[in-house]
């Protein structure tokens, strides 16, 4: 996948002017134009005639150099291609580049260098001896992060020498490319949860579409519809070519809330609690998605990725792929909200009484978990995975009556509500939340939105 393609470079480009060509002078170049300069005054005092000649010698030569680089026309063209141009934290990347000499001279010594940020690792610096007329050369460089992010790379940068190595001249690509490095993902067991339904099981429901068994109630041809469906009876009766309508099963929903309140972490860096927080959601987005489920990511201010279709979800296989792609790139850059609760997130699952409802919840007051508690009768159901940032912080649990009173009032209300100790795999707590006991209110959730079995 060609991920840019930074146009030709022109080693005559006259921008600069000459002027500025100069300043491209090595330390070499410098120290022999000082040393020419120095014989010449010295020759004209003393007036030696042998010594003028060998410093004017001296002294034009990097001149020289620069006036034959300046005027020498190189047409180099550039490419960057990153394999794969979305990685998770902790795992390398591969850039590579190509450079083609369009012009019809080889080129004399090129060096490249490529801008990298300095949590990606070092500069990158290649030399390329010659490049015939005509010819491309290819190197690559590796880059990783354990920082989530999305990092710039570029421009590629061309410096062009003399052979006697008198002037450099540095030539810019202008076009840039993005690293995602997405956050950490772990494979999760396949479990049963009251309250859920599998991505295409027994529990799910019919909704209206474009494949499926027929159904009598007509609609408006579309361009692209098989004519073998068309419906005369109606065609007649509106005046209009119509079709007959279709259905086909609806997935079942997961939302995954991620409380990003400052306040409610403590710490930073890859090991604090907020990391972990972000890690967890998106190995269970990838999980669910992988299960066949219709899957968003919400997070406390209320914003839905992906933010378009039904409620926020995505519909087909097709559009999973693009959002698992778009919540992806948004758990790579997602940050501390400054909001204090999480009734924004409330108002949007306020509409939704279907689905499974997967959240990491940081630090909780008194307020926030009668927030959280409600929620709960919004969903099929609901799985909370609880962090007590202080415990992450300090390497004990400074608050354990205050945390095990926020985990009691999540499951009264019918959460499985599971606390989340420093360190601990996300898979080890996934399996405790399927063995969790649930409370009354969610077996009741679970039977009234017509789910019947959950995770298989």
């Amino acid at each position: 996948m060609e991920a840019g393609a930074p146009g030709p470079v022109d080693s005559g480009d006259a921008r600069g002017g000459f002027r500025s060509a100069l300043h491209g002078l090595t330390t070499r170049g410098r120290s022999f134009f000082a040393a020419g300069v120095a014989a010449a005054v010295c020759a004209y005092v003393l007036g030696q005639g042998d010594l003028l000649r060998v410093g004017i010698l001296l002294a034009v030569l990097p001149l020289v150099c620069v006036l034959v680089l300046y005027r020498t026309r190189y047409r180099v063209a550039g490419s960057r291609r990153l394999s794969p141009t979305r990685v998770p934290a902790g795992s390398e990347a591969r850039v590579h580049l190509r450079m083609d000499n369009a012009s019809r001279l080889p080129t004399g010594l090129l060096m490249l260098q490529d801008r990298v940020p300095y949590v990606l690792g070092p500069r990158p610096r290649f030399v390329l001896d010659r490049v015939e007329a005509g010819g491309r050369r290819e190197v690559s460089y590796r880059v990783r992060s354990d920082l989530r992010g999305r990092y710039p790379l570029g421009p590629l940068q061309l410096r062009l020498s003399d052979p006697f190595g008198m002037c450099e001249l540095t030539r810019s690509f202008s076009a840039h490319d993005t690293l995602v490095v997405v956050p950490r993902t772990e494979p999760l067991p396949t479990l049963r949860l009251a309250g859920d339904a599998s991505g295409h099981g027994d529990g799910r429901q019919r909704s209206l579409a474009l494949a499926g068994e027929d159904d009598i109630i007509p609609r408006g041809y579309r361009h692209g519809d098989d004519l073998r469906r068309v419906h005369w009876r109606s065609t007649a009766r509106y005046g209009e070519l119509m079709v007959r309508r279709e259905e086909q099963p609806q997935r079942a929903r997961c939302t995954v809330l991620l409380d990003t309140r400052r306040i409610a972490y403590q710490g930073a860096g890859p090991d604090s609690a907020f990391e972990w927080a972000v890690s967890g959601a998106a190995s269970v987005l990838v999980h669910m998605l992988e299960r066949g489920f219709a899957v968003r990511l919400l997070t406390d201010d209320g914003r839905a990725v992906p933010d378009e279709g039904s409620d926020g979800f995505a519909g087909s296989n097709q559009e999973s792929a693009e959002a698992a792609g778009l919540m992806m790139d948004a758990l790579a850059v997602v940050a501390h909200s400054d909001g204090g609760g999480l009734s924004r997130a409330y108002d949007v699952l306020r509409g939704n009484t279907e689905g499974l409802l997967v959240a990491f919840l940081g630090d909780l007051d008194e307020e926030q978990a009668a927030v959280a508690a409600r929620m709960r009768q919004r969903s099929g159901g609901a799985v909370a995975f609880v962090l007590d940032s202080t415990e992450w912080l300090r390497g004990h649990a400074a608050a354990a009556v205050t945390a095990a009173d926020r985990l009691r009032l999540l499951r009264e209300a019918g959460w499985t509500a599971v606390a989340v100790p420093p360190g601990v795999r996300l898979a080890r707590l996934w399996g405790q939340a399927g063995q969790h006991p649930l409370g009354p209110q969610s077996r009741t959730a679970g039977a009234t939105t017509g789910f019947s079995g959950g995770w298989s």
